[in-house]
């Protein structure tokens, strides 16, 4: 048996413009907590990433990241009544009962990062 330990896993995600997607994550429900030296860091309750000033088309239109929530309604409902589809020109799926066991909904990022925010059933 190992003695090893994590703590934490990020992901680094990239951004097109940074300033506008430091915006954009605030407006679907993160919070900023640092940014400097072009990375910003978000969370909500202990889930979190890493935002970098530095975009690549092909990854950043490669990169899907999930977000595990408790209730997919609230979420749904914070990112739709936000604005950001129309204000980024981004889609937001309704949410969809998947064949293995969960509601989940899509959203694109302003990069083409493509998040899918899920609740198990």
């Amino acid at each position: 048996m190992s003695n090893l330990k994590a703590v934490e896993l990020k992901a680094f995600i990239p951004s097109k413009d940074f300033n506008i997607s430091k915006q954009f994550y605030s407006e679907i429900g993160f919070t900023k907590a640092s940014d400097s030296d072009g990375v910003a860091y978000f969370h909500c309750g202990n889930c979190s990433f890493l935002l970098q000033d530095f975009y690549d088309k092909s990854l950043s239109e490669n990169l899907m990241m999930h977000l595990l929530v408790e209730d997919i309604e609230s979420w749904h409902e914070q990112v739709t009544k936000s604005g950001v589809a129309e204000k980024y020109d981004i889609k937001v799926s309704e949410v969809t009962k998947q064949p293995w066991g969960m509601l989940d909904f899509l959203v694109y990022d302003p990069s083409g990062v493509l998040w899918r925010f899920g609740q198990n059933i």
